[in-house]
């Protein structure tokens, strides 16, 4: 195969939207009256937080039957074969009441992959699944979302919708090849047009199934792996290079743990995971590598996450490294739903310094258009080495290409509350501290104890409209 770009894949528009309804059923999961009646074994989470952290619960498949990929006649460089044996393999195991589609040591070539409900997709040790850099390979189009706004597009290079009982396990890597992506990193007037067509389809409240967004010239890029409204999800053990756009994506979603997996994708908008409107989440044990932030906390953009009106909340990270990121926890600017209760403790963030004013432990942003509220935000323990930014940001008015490209069509601030930050060591940052609230509504209670850096390029404490704020 030429390992030149592919050229972007021309779509008739009409042709598409007149296909795209008939086939994004087939995206989804199997019918549970297929399932067998045997239940599904499940494993309990007890976490600690200083909040009502509900027991999670994820399926347990070590009694369940196993199905390779090879005996379904997959073959390594084969993209079509290896598609149509992994698609066939999840979904006998998905009738048969569940079990683990097994991916073999190798690498092998594929397009997307569509996970039913009670699968456990595992990848040995030495395996790899190459995802496919052809766009046509990830329609027809599917149900799905761009930075915080519901449309039709680009299937993800692995999605489940509305499954349960869902697991991606093994020492093995999913690997993403660039050659088109890397091209639609870029942000032509075609692609700007999409986005303002999205965002006024949005807030004018047009059906998303009339958002149709995989059309020649839009460059929307596919997430790497979607979980939309899935409920009791496994992530563990697995390695992840590359992705062309968000690389975890929980939407909509409950119960969800990631945990022991290893994150390295340095391309445009590449964070690590992206809970959006989930609730009940471990991120545990991970390593992270980013072009973008590690862990972005997010909850929808404006109208639709108003209609929507689901927050993301009760969501703990714990005992992670962070090689480099943009921020090792961000909260928005999507998070119009709100966010709630968020724990991140004893995580490490090595460097942030390669990015240009951001670096931060702690940002969260927002702006006059999304309303939505963040309260109940816990950072401890954490150690850092080198940040452009500081321990924590807040920042009120972030619209980044959205300020100029369309209207405000409501105005509705954000509240936030509740903000803390306790033992925190860090050796070099720019600041410790800078918020900048409104006066409208000024941030409230936000509290650093033992926040402290050994070196600082700026004043420690940079704040407008905060009320009230501690530093001990």
């Amino acid at each position: 195969m030429s390992d030149k770009p592919l050229p972007p894949v021309a779509v008739n528009r009409r042709a598409f939207l007149h296909g795209a309804l008939s086939m994004a059923a087939l995206a989804g999961c199997t019918s549970t009256a297929l399932v067998k009646k045997q239940a599904m074994p499940m494993e309990e989470i007890n976490v600690s937080a200083p909040f009502a952290m509900p027991t999670l619960r994820i399926p347990d498949f070590s009694g369940r039957p196993s199905y390779r990929i090879t005996d379904f006649g997959a073959r390594p460089d084969d993209k079509v074969v290896n598609g149509k044996a992994i698609h066939r393999a999840i979904a006998l195991a998905s009738e048969n009441g569940g079990g683990t589609v097994v991916i073999p040591r190798g690498e092998w070539l594929t397009g997307k992959i569509h996970l039913q409900s009670h699968v456990n997709l595992h990848l040995e040790e030495g395996a790899v699944l190459l995802f496919s850099e052809d766009p046509a390979d990830y329609l027809p189009a599917v149900k799905t979302t761009w930075e915080g706004m519901e449309c039709y597009n680009y299937s993800p290079l692995i999605y489940a919708y509305g499954c349960d009982n869902i697991a991606i396990t093994g020492k093995g890597t999913l690997k993403a090849r660039l050659d088109v992506w890397e091209v639609w990193y870029g942000r032509p007037e075609p692609h700007m047009d999409a986005l303002a067509e999205l965002y006024h389809m949005a807030a004018k409240g047009v059906p998303v199934q009339e958002r149709q967004m995989a059309y020649e010239g839009a460059n929307l890029r596919p997430h790497f792996v979607q979980f939309n409204r899935c409920r009791h999800v496994l992530v563990e053990g697995i390695s992840i290079e590359n992705s062309p756009f968000w690389v975890l994506h929980p939407f909509l979603s409950k119960d969800v743990v990631i945990r022991g997996v290893s994150v390295h994708a340095h391309g445009h908008n590449n964070d690590g995971v992206d809970p959006e409107m989930t609730q009940n989440m471990l991120i545990e044990n991970c390593t992270f590598d980013q072009g973008d932030d590690a862990i972005a906390v997010k909850s929808g953009r404006n109208q639709d996450a108003w209609r929507l009106n689901r927050p993301a909340k009760n969501i703990v990270m714990r005992h992670c490294r962070i090689k480099q990121a943009h921020q090792l926890l961000a909260v928005g600017s999507e998070l119009s739903g709100g966010v709630e209760n968020i724990l991140v403790e004893h995580c490490q963030f090595d460097d942030g310094t390669e990015y240009a004013g951001t670096g931060n432990l702690v940002f969260i942003k927002t702006n006059e258009r999304r309303g939505g509220f963040v309260r109940n935000i816990t950072v401890r323990d954490v150690t850092a080495v080198a940040l452009e930014g500081g321990a924590l940001s807040i920042a009120t008015d972030v619209l980044y290409q959205w300020r100029d490209l369309v209207p405000t069509y409501e105005r509705r601030l954000t509240p936030i509350e509740g903000i803390t930050l306790e033992n925190i060591r860090i050796e070099q940052a720019r600041y410790l501290c800078k918020i900048n609230g409104q006066q409208a509504l000024p941030v409230k209670d936000v509290t650093l104890n033992n926040v402290r850096a050994d070196q600082l390029k700026e004043a420690a404490i940079q704040n407008t409209h905060v009320v009230p704020f501690q530093h001990r």
